[in-house]
């Protein structure tokens, strides 16, 4: 089961309570960035490109809760940077816990073995490490020798210890089907994490490398093939059903950025965690001034060739809530 229990019957019936109310934009999940600094330079990443003075910043855990509790979402996915290297990420990790938010603290997993010491295991928190492809593969991706195999003792080490560990990887226009299934079959089989997250790459402007990023024909055509024979059904993906035929090209939706805000140390960024048109102090005032139907695929260049989770899985899961069939497809394939 990918999704435990808990977890989908509480964000069930928080998507129920919201339709019942005739709200449509409400959030899934906060995207937390208590600050941009990382311990690695990948060249896909557009988030470490900020200047010295903005990666000194840190998001208090005072200010980090008082984003997740004002915007009521029941997940925060604590990203960054890199959130290990925040002196208060027990301390935040902890109060959202206490407040039973579903906590998923994103790692690249090289520090993760000397900081598990700092966490408890908890049905409300989860590690997602980031595994970017097998061994050479991933050290690639990342810039540096050896993360890969520092990573998956990691995750060895940390389920060993009770927690729940999920994995988040992102593939290139370098990938092939082979590489996919490669990867996926690792982690599922081998490693047997909890979950795993899949994400074509997002081509952010300000991320040295700007030649491996994938478009949509490209992309749907890696994960048609990727998934042919029904691969997709035994491995333990956390996405719903119709996310993944989205990324097939066998769906398609509208972006529906408000889905999963961005909170960082500039606080509510518009529109998404890709994007950053301005900010904002308050989740209202986001919800407010941001003009949504401004962006997406066909309306704004920059999102031509997005498929990212953060725009289109929040549209699969509303249009899951909103289809019997679906639901029920959703609930078969925990």
């Amino acid at each position: 089961m990918s999704i435990p229990f808990r977890q989908a019957v509480r964000m069930g019936t928080y998507l129920a309570k919201n339709k019942l109310k005739g709200r449509d934009k409400f959030p899934l999940i906060v995207e937390l960035e208590p600050l941009f600094a990382c311990n690695l330079s990948c060249p896909g990443c557009g988030k470490i490109q900020h200047p010295t003075e903005v990666l000194r910043r840190r998001v208090s855990v005072e200010d980090a809760v008082a984003a997740v509790e004002e915007c009521g979402a029941p997940m925060v996915s604590i990203a960054g940077g890199e959130p290990l290297l925040h002196p208060d990420i027990e301390a935040m990790v902890a109060a959202l816990v206490a407040r039973k938010r579903f906590v998923y603290l994103c790692t690249n997993g090289a520090l993760l073995r000397r900081k598990l010491d700092l966490f408890r295991p908890s049905a409300y928190f989860s590690f997602a490490v980031h595994i970017d492809g097998l061994r050479e593969r991933h050290d690639e991706a990342v810039d540096r020798v050896g993360v890969f195999d520092e990573a998956v003792a990691a995750i060895r080490e940390a389920k060993a210890r009770g927690f729940r560990v999920t994995t988040n990887t992102t593939f290139f226009n370098t990938d092939t089907p082979r590489t996919v299934r490669d990867v996926l079959d690792f982690l599922n089989d081998d490693l047997r994490v909890d979950a795993m997250m899949i994400s074509p790459a997002y081509a952010y402007s300000k991320a040295p490398d700007q030649e491996h990023f994938l478009p949509t024909e490209q992309t749907t055509a890696l994960f048609r093939d990727a998934f042919a024979g029904g691969r997709r059904k035994r491995w333990r993906l956390n996405h719903s059903p119709l996310f993944l035929d989205f990324l097939e090209g066998k769906k398609d939706f509208a972006c529906t950025p408000w889905g999963i805000p961005s909170y960082s140390v500039f606080g509510w960024q518009r529109p998404c965690y890709l994007m950053s048109d301005g900010y904002t102090s308050t989740y209202q005032e986001l919800l407010d001034t941001t003009d949504w139907e401004s962006y997406g695929r066909g309306k704004d260049p920059r999102c031509a060739n997005c498929m990212a989770h953060c725009g289109y899985e929040p549209s699969a899961v509303v249009a899951t809530m909103g289809s019997l069939r679906e639901s029920i497809r959703a609930a078969l394939a925990r």
